[in-house]
């Protein structure tokens, strides 16, 4: 895993202050272990679109309750393969393990994705 470790957390103990990046199932079990809300951004390399989200995903990580996570599908096939990612970047919003919602249209804005979080916070 790369970044950030999936224990620290910000100040209010909600979540990572960056963006992890998951290199492996083993990455993607061990932050489900240790959050209850996750936020799964799936990318690829050379995708454009994936490389303009890193600030929104950088800013809402910072702010929004819960882990947020990158999945680079080529390399965590087994990972994208479970949520049956067809299209980057998509965003998959996991609440004690399961899917909850999913964003899959392209960028959003941090404002969206922040909301997206909240409403599953509580």
């Amino acid at each position: 895993m790369t970044e950030t470790a999936p224990s620290e957390t910000v100040g209010d103990g909600s979540g990572p202050q960056k963006p992890v990046q998951l290199d492996s199932v083993a990455d993607y079990d061990e932050l489900l272990e240790t959050h209850d809300l996750v936020l799964l951004e799936f990318v690829t390399s050379g995708c454009g679109i994936c490389a303009s989200m890193e600030p929104v995903l950088s800013a809402v990580a910072r702010s929004a309750p819960g882990a947020v996570a990158t999945v680079n599908a080529g390399l965590v096939p087994d990972v994208a393969d479970e949520y049956q990612i067809r299209s980057v970047p998509t965003l998959v919003v996991l609440k004690d393990g399961e899917e909850v919602a999913r964003l899959d249209d392209g960028f959003q804005s941090a404002e969206t994705v922040v909301e997206l979080l909240e409403t599953h916070a509580a």
